[in-house]
């Protein structure tokens, strides 16, 4: 795939209860991949295991072979994911940054095809793709077990669309334009859903996205995901995203009403077992 050179950051943060195992195996996924990044900027937030500080130390001395930037920021106490995702962002030091999570696997080319695809698309501010969801497991290479794919629309239009219902970002697989972010205000704390805020702030500033009809990036998936897009508070969050998208005019009054209902059946009323198999079968393909 043909591409021009273009450096750019990863953004990564990871939290004292990541499993240090599965951390490696995300570094390991971002270091080899056929387009390198120019850096990592990784920032711990809160206290973490002295496995993953080894896991750290160990891959900034593999980075240095790789000719990639390594930095990390430590927060002293756990301040949350907007909190951390906005460090790191600050901490990047170039125009295109990719997001990662520290228990997940990008696939190898992942950049190369995010990169070429910004090449040829400046008017792109954010490109994702698709993910492909697999049963956690402890020896975190086999992906064998799988529990879906998330397929997200691919044009600004059909994404700005969907967008009004549900997330049409893999927030796993984005690579964004900085000054786009910045100007949208950035990751801004919003209980479990900073990703779905910041895509909407930058579709009401008219910024453009894409996604590739590619999987990027194989996610872990288990019962305690199924557990935590459930319950009283993480319902509220999201009445309260789509309120907000209401009153900005992103949607009428009918379809507000809709998203809220079927969330509140989905993650109040519905046992978690009956809702990690809705996810599944029904919000999956």
């Amino acid at each position: 795939m043909g591409y021009n050179p273009i450096d750019f950051s990863v953004s990564m943060c990871v939290y004292g209860g990541d499993d240090p195992a599965h951390f490696d195996i995300a570094l390991e996924s971002v270091v080899n991949q056929t387009v390198k990044p120019a850096e990592i900027v990784l920032v711990v937030d809160g206290p973490v295991p002295d496995d993953t500080d080894s896991v750290i130390e160990k891959y900034q001395k593999i980075s240095q072979s790789h000719r990639i930037g390594f930095s990390v920021y430590r927060l002293e106490q756990n301040m949350g994911h907007g909190a951390a995702r906005r460090l790191s962002l600050d901490k990047c030091t170039h125009e295109y940054i990719a997001l990662m999570d520290a228990d997940d696997i990008s696939v190898p080319d992942r950049f190369e095809k995010q990169i070429a695809y910004m090449n040829t698309h400046p008017n792109i501010s954010v490109v994702g793709g698709n993910i492909t969801e697999f049963i956690n497991q402890r020896n975190g290479r086999d992906i064998s077990r799988k529990a879906g794919c998330r397929i997200v629309p691919e044009t600004d239009g059909a994404i700005k669309e969907y967008m009004k219902k549900r997330c049409p970002m893999n927030q796993v697989t984005v690579m964004f334009n900085r000054n786009a972010v910045r100007k949208a205000g950035g990751y801004i704390d919003w209980y479990c859903e900073e990703d779905y805020y910041l895509w909407i702030r930058l579709a009401l500033n008219k910024y453009e996205f894409a996604n590739l009809n590619h999987n990027l990036v194989n996610v872990r998936v288990g019962e305690e995901m199924y557990r935590r897009r459930g319950g009283i508070r993480y319902f509220r969050s999201e009445e309260k995203l789509h309120r907000f998208m209401y009153g900005k005019r992103m949607i009428s009054f009918r379809r507000y009403m809709m998203n809220v209902s079927e969330r509140l059946v989905v993650q109040v009323l519905m046992p978690n077992r009956v809702r990690g198999w809705i996810f599944r079968k029904l919000a999956r393909q």
